[in-house]
């Protein structure tokens, strides 16, 4: 059967519905979503936990880069692996559709749905970086830094996660993707860069929450580069403004090109 376009409701403004998509979707995640916060958490933590019997405590490069890797393992969890599939599910059972009829923007939807599943991990972030740095007795004076580190690392993750929930062909696809993405952010974030073959680190530069991992191990370290810092949240930002609109363009393909 031949896709027939379908025209998307009337835009109005964007910041009020971009608001209202937030909220209703913070609300939903409170409810159906605590449980996988816990698990995500647990999760990191019990990383942490495994490698502190073959990484040294203190300030060396191992330590910074479990903790940093697990922290944002969390965001990776949520925002990247969760969303991949929320959108899946939602353009498999024709929810889509019903966000089209609605007077709400595309980019309303898309980075609404974005922002409200990358705030859902603020808890687990916090949680996992403060443990983690107490169990390997890291300094807690930049974690500071984390307000800048989950909503930017969040930003990224959350559009990729979209994307490829709206871009995959099937529900099945897409919590593939989701899985891969995550297992992705395990492998290449909690081991330092130092240690990993060339090819691989080329594949870790290419990973969104690797900018955010490298912004918080640098502040984990007696006297930070707060340069290095700058330079890693900024990247982290432009990644996160590439993946949103990435997923502002996929919700729209999506909702425009459903069978008829």
């Amino acid at each position: 059967m031949s896709a027939v376009p379908h025209p998307l409701a009337p835009a109005v403004r964007v910041w009020p519905a971009l608001r209202a998509v937030y909220v209703a979707q913070l609300s939903r995640a409170r409810v159906a979503r605590i449980p996988l916060l816990f698990v995500a958490t647990f999760q990191s933590i019990g990383i942490m936990v495994l490698m502190r019997g073959v990484v040294d405590g203190g300030s060396g490069d191992e330590a910074r880069a479990v903790v940093a890797g697990s922290a944002v393992l969390v965001v990776a969890f949520v925002a990247l692996n969760l969303l991949a599939q929320y959108f899946g599910q939602l353009r498999a059972g024709g929810g889509i559709d019903h966000y089209a009829t609605l007077p709400v923007p595309a980019a309303a939807v898309a980075l609404g749905t974005a922002a409200a599943y990358a705030s859902f991990t603020v808890p687990g972030v916090i949680v996992t970086a403060v443990s983690g740095a107490l169990l390997y007795q890291l300094p807690l004076g930049g974690l500071w830094v984390l307000l800048a580190v989950i909503p930017l690392a969040g930003a990224a993750l959350a559009g990729l996660g979209a994307a490829l929930g709206l871009l995959a062909p099937r529900a099945e696809l897409a919590t593939l993707c989701g899985q891969l993405g995550m297992s992705a952010a395990l492998l290449l974030g909690v081991l330092p860069a130092a240690r990993l073959p060339e090819p691989v680190r080329w594949l870790r530069e290419l990973l969104p929450s690797t900018y955010g991992v490298e912004a918080l191990a640098e502040v984990l370290r007696p006297g930070p580069d707060w340069g290095v810092v700058l330079v890693n949240l900024a990247v982290c930002a432009g990644v996160g403004v590439l993946a949103l609109a990435l997923a502002t363009w996929a919700y729209r393909r999506a909702a425009v090109s459903r069978p008829a």
